[in-house]
């Protein structure tokens, strides 16, 4: 499914903050730098989407079609930045960069990039 690119930066969010804790729409803001509301009308639009389910005490949880969206875009950011640093571009504007890219890239492109990346890197 196809869905904005600032949906899947909320999604890569969420994957990203759950994997040192239980998430809320507060700390998605804060790892964004985005305001309080922005996050809570996105989130919103994500839980009514199906990507999110909020629990009674705000801790966000992503579906199996967020998670799925969440993890390619996750694993996009992740080895575009290692591959950017590698060729020598500094931590910060790889990662900028590697989120920039993430989102625009088919399928088959990020097919052959991640096989180049894994060999070039000796990942494989």
């Amino acid at each position: 499914m196809n869905i904005h690119e600032s949906a899947e930066n909320y999604l890569e969010a969420i994957l990203a903050l759950g994997e040192k804790g239980p998430v809320r729409s507060i700390d998605v803001a804060q790892h964004l730098n985005f305001s309080k509301p922005s996050v809570s009308r996105a989130m919103s639009l994500l839980r009514e989407g199906g990507f999110v389910v909020m629990d009674a005490g705000g801790f966000l949880t992503l579906t199996p079609e967020g998670q799925e969206i969440a993890q390619r875009i996750y694993e996009r950011h992740l080895l575009l930045t290692k591959w950017l640093t590698h060729l020598g571009v500094s931590e910060q504007v790889a990662a900028e960069d590697a989120c920039r890219i993430e989102h625009d890239l088919s399928v088959e492109s990020f097919a052959a990039l991640r096989a180049h990346i894994k060999r070039d890197l000796g990942m494989e």
